[in-house]
């Protein structure tokens, strides 16, 4: 069943060390792990706490699959060990009411199926208490999408709506790449180490609002210029928006994919922009 739900299991031991070195654990520290599979990343957390003699620290892992969640509960035998069967995508929105997670947070860890990479980042960035930190090994060309756009980073490629959305809520970086021969059975690509370092500020539901709003307006159609887009999004007439960018220093033929997180939250800073989004909204 592993297979079909797209789990690629990591078998690379220098990987998996890497990947809990980026977890920067301390005493106390809740590691929520997300597709444990057959536990070689649980093993490795686990036997960073008796390195680090941390006493207090636990691993909260959330397992689809019930014949891997009976597997993990055998081969990875720990007092510091809970194991929740369930789909992660529904467990994360409900970890504080249902599961009790304590109100000091928690750091989230996964080796991702590609197939759910987008919705996971989705879900993690509406969660009212996000994680510490967020380190996720995901396929190669979507870590780079990902990553896209940040001159904080000085990240390269083309800039896109997941890069936008997760720039919103978090500070994404690749810190490392791993084979596709590390992982068995072996995927058909290349995957990376991304790091993600949530804001310490939260947006208010309105800011959100005009945020995403936007940003939907500005990459609707990647191949129309910033000018299309935004005045097809966001209904507003072709003048009007080409006044407004000129004002703010945007050459209208440029496309979305070329603009940087710091060039969108200009975008979105305009009263123009702002009044046809919320205005949609109602």
């Amino acid at each position: 069943m592993g297979r079909r739900l797209g789990q690629h299991f990591l078998k690379d031991e220098k990987a998996l060390k890497k990947i809990v070195g980026e977890l920067e654990l301390k005493s106390g520290d809740v590691i929520v792990e997300i597709g444990p599979g057959h536990g070689e990343l649980t093993r490795e957390i686990l036997n960073k706490f008796k390195d680090l003699k941390i006493q207090t620290s636990k691993v909260v892992a959330i397992e689809k699959d019930p014949t891997l969640v009976d597997s993990i509960k055998y081969l990875v035998s720990s007092k510091k060990l809970r194991v929740i069967e369930g789909d992660a995508l529904k467990v994360l929105p409900v970890l504080d009411t249902k599961y009790k997670m304590p109100n000091t947070g928690y750091k989230l860890v996964g080796n991702i199926p590609y197939y759910i990479t987008g919705h996971l980042l989705r879900i993690v960035g509406e969660l009212q208490k996000k994680p510490k930190l967020i380190v996720l090994t995901l396929q190669k060309e979507v870590a780079e999408r990902l990553t896209a756009g940040n001159p904080s980073t000085g990240a390269q490629g083309k800039m896109n709506i997941l890069a936008a959305s997760v720039g919103f809520w978090g500070k994404p970086e690749i810190i490392g790449f791993i084979s596709k021969q590390s992982f068995k059975p072996s995927p058909k690509v290349d995957s990376a180490i991304v790091k993600i370092l949530p804001r310490q500020r939260r947006a208010t539901k309105k800011q959100s609002e005009i945020y995403y709003g936007l940003i939907r307006a500005l990459f609707k159609q990647p191949r129309k210029t910033i000018l299309n887009n935004l005045s097809e999004g966001l209904g507003l007439p072709k003048k009007e928006v080409e006044a407004e960018l000129k004002k703010l220093n945007f050459q209208s033929t440029s496309r979305g994919e070329v603009l940087n997180s710091t060039e969108i939250n200009k975008l979105t800073a305009s009263p123009l922009f702002k009044r046809a989004i919320i205005k949609r909204k109602t």
